[in-house]
């Protein structure tokens, strides 16, 4: 029986421009802890708070209305999806369409894969026009599709003038002529 395109669902993101948002060590500090009493805090250096930087990921995403978000942060599978996003601005929440991570999976075989890999899977699967990804993972990123990463600084996340610029160079790149 032929596969009729109008009634085969897509996975949201298919055909889109899209990001891989990271939060820990890109909208804030690394070091994001949780406990029953506190919530969530950090554990850094004075002047940092949680999500700090989120105002610079606004900013850069403003002019690029057609650019949804993908969570690939540990926040999803450690508190939920719905939770993870009510943590971003409205503007941000708007944008998110969904996780790498999702409770049918296998959660200690994603858990021990590394970022790069489990952002490639959503890749394939999603089959986007283009993509990038803010990660302060950088490691085991295969060749093959580093270019899409912006690797962000532990500390520093977006705030890092080199990050950030590095980012908004591969934003334009991406959403020339498509945004």
């Amino acid at each position: 029986m032929p596969v009729d395109e109008r009634t085969t669902r897509r996975p949201a993101g298919f055909g889109e421009l899209l990001l891989y948002l990271d939060y820990d060590g890109v909208l804030h500090y690394d070091n994001a802890r949780w406990h029953p009493r506190r919530g969530v805090f950090l554990t850094a250096p004075p002047g940092y708070v949680l999500f700090q930087h989120v105002g610079l990921l606004e900013d850069a995403l403003a002019p690029y209305a057609a650019v949804r978000i993908v969570l690939s942060t540990s926040w999803v599978r450690v508190f939920s999806f719905s939770r993870a996003v009510k943590r971003l601005p409205l503007g941000l929440q708007a944008r998110v369409i969904g996780a790498t991570y999702h409770s049918r999976m296998n959660e200690r075989a994603f858990e021990v894969m590394p970022r790069g890999l489990q952002v490639w899977e959503d890749v394939q699967r999603r089959q986007p026009k283009d993509w990038l990804a803010l990660d302060n993972d950088g490691w085991d990123w295969p060749d093959a599709i580093r270019h899409h990463l912006t690797w962000t600084d532990d500390r520093e996340g977006l705030s890092m003038s080199s990050v950030l610029e590095e980012f908004q160079q591969k934003l334009a790149a991406m959403c020339k002529g498509r945004c």
